[in-house]
């Protein structure tokens, strides 16, 4: 761990809210941004955080699970337009 990450080993407000959603991306960024830091070393602290926090860490993956549903299901959707349209396109 680095000297900055062991200072302040709390995240920004901005970086736990964006974890809550399941986005671990924005955290880093986040991260990145307020203290400075170098794309590893954000990881390293938002990792850290979450491994610290069980129930963050539960959010976060119950965050994923539902963005990965709604994800499957416009694919989903998507798929059987396209296949409908290429039917009555091609059977024409």
């Amino acid at each position: 761990m680095t000297e900055t990450s062991r200072e302040d080993a709390g995240l920004p407000s901005a970086a736990i809210a964006a974890l809550q959603k399941g986005n671990k991306i924005e955290a880093i960024k986040i991260v990145r941004v307020e203290r400075n830091l170098g794309l590893k070393e954000a990881k390293d602290c938002v990792d850290d955080y979450v491994r610290r926090d069980p129930s963050l860490k539960r959010k976060m993956d119950e965050a994923q699970a539902e963005a990965r549903k709604g994800f499957v299901f416009w694919f989903v959707v998507l798929l059987a337009l396209g296949s409908a349209v290429y039917y009555f396109l091609a059977g024409k």
